[in-house]
């Protein structure tokens, strides 16, 4: 027999935050292959006219654009969870390694702001009592402002004692 897991409170605001991945499996796979279909012509080429230390350097080269790769698709694993409910603003954030850490923020003193840290640059942060925590540092610009915008106008609900929305 399974057990039901207990159900959430309805939440004013229940969002998922991860990086854009600009390329999928497919397309690493169809990536790679022509790199290393180029490379090997290139090499080829190199070797037929004595140059054969150059192939070397060539599959150096394979073997760091596929590193970086696998780099970047283990960074984009990384998500964070930001909930507004009954119990209160809930941060979560999962880190490509599997760890996660959490933060809880009681919604009628924490602020969220929109702070400039170089010329073009703006970090989203939730602030209260002291303690701060920086989310959405891997969404664009416009994606971050309009977080804040949602954010806000949640907790401006969340205060006024306006009911949440059922949950579907």
């Amino acid at each position: 027999m399974e057990k039901a897991l207990p159900a959430l409170p309805p939440a004013r605001l229940d969002v998922v935050l991860y990086p854009n991945r600009s390329l999928g499996t497919t397309g690493f796979a169809v990536l790679m292959t022509a790199i290393v279909l180029v490379s090997v012509a290139v090499g080829a080429g190199f070797m037929m006219v004595g140059a054969w230390p150059v192939t070397g350097f060539l599959g150096l080269d394979v073997l760091l654009v596929y590193l970086a790769f696998r780099w970047n698709d283990r960074q984009a694993r990384r998500a964070e969870f930001v909930r507004l409910d009954g119990d209160g603003l809930s941060v979560r954030r999962l880190e490509p390694d599997g760890h996660s850490q959490c933060w809880r923020f009681e919604p009628y003193w924490v602020r969220v702001s929109l702070e400039q840290v170089g010329r073009h640059d703006r970090r989203l942060v939730l602030r209260s009592h002291g303690r701060q925590v920086v989310i959405g540092a891997f969404l664009t610009q416009d994606e971050r402002q309009e977080l804040a915008h949602a954010l806000e106008a949640a907790l401006r609900e969340h205060r006024a004692g306006a009911p949440a929305a059922p949950a579907s």
